[in-house]
């Protein structure tokens, strides 16, 4: 009689613990009634029936989701391993858990095959400088994919971008040759520049003839100076000339 009741005593408690749930702040659990969902409680104390109920946790902290290394064929035919990372939250619960099956596998095998897509979608060079579009892209994507799950994806950032060594030494070749170009371009700049100057300068002086005068005895004065040539060679200006050719005599069967 006694070891009768000691066994439903064990019973009893055992069932007390199966009932019983204590769920933090951050979980959530999803009930099912006969296999029937019934209702989403917590946080804090739950009570089940025993064996008709049971029930499933689901975190909803933000998780942080690392994509493995992906081969991707860009749009100008240039092959990259491309990695990203996606941190994402369960918003509905009950959705999680009934309309997929693992909704973390689930997640990480989308944004795989997304991240692929996108990317072979843009060639290299956008690939490289606009990280902030395509991140902007994916998580549009992603979002819009697994809100039938009642997942909310936050945040998508691709990582590292690996090339091989020989495009590597291309890029490097190309930006190279992009350094010229901007060298050439901002030497030619600068000559056309230096080209007006000495231009208006010289409508300038042009306007004032003692300028130009005064021009000839600085670099003259200059060149005295300098200490370094033995040789001045005087700029006679054809001006002071001209009316000492006019007063010469012609000759003679001119």
């Amino acid at each position: 009689m006694f070891g009768f009741i000691g066994v439903l005593v064990v019973l009893a408690v055992l069932l007390l613990f199966a009932s019983v749930k204590v769920l933090p702040e951050y979980q959530r659990g999803v009930v099912l009634t006969l296999g029937r969902y019934t209702a989403t409680k917590g946080p804090g104390l739950v009570l089940l029936v025993p064996v008709a109920q049971r029930m499933f946790r689901v975190d909803l902290r933000t998780t942080v989701l690392d994509v493995p290394p992906q081969d991707v064929i860009s749009r100008d035919n240039v092959s990259v391993r491309v990695n990203a990372v996606v941190y994402f939250r369960v918003v509905e619960p009950d959705k999680s858990v009934l309309q997929v099956e693992n909704f973390l596998q689930a997640t990480s095998q989308l944004a795989q095959t997304r991240l692929r897509s996108v990317l072979g979608q843009h060639e290299l060079d956008e690939i490289l400088s606009q990280r902030d579009s395509i991140n902007q892209t994916l998580q549009v994507i992603l979002d819009q994919a697994t809100d039938p799950w009642g997942i909310k994806v936050a945040t998508v950032e691709i990582k590292d971008v690996d090339l091989n060594e020989t495009m590597v030494r291309a890029i490097a070749r190309q930006a190279e040759a992009e350094r010229e170009r901007r060298a050439k371009v901002i030497h030619a700049e600068g000559e056309l520049q230096a080209a007006e100057k000495l231009r208006d300068a010289a409508a300038t002086l042009a306007q004032q003839p003692q300028a130009l005068q005064l021009r000839y005895l600085q670099t003259l004065a200059d060149m005295s100076t300098s200490g370094k040539s033995s040789t001045v060679v005087f700029p006679l200006p054809l001006d002071l000339v001209r009316p000492l050719l006019d007063a010469s005599p012609a000759r003679p069967g001119g």
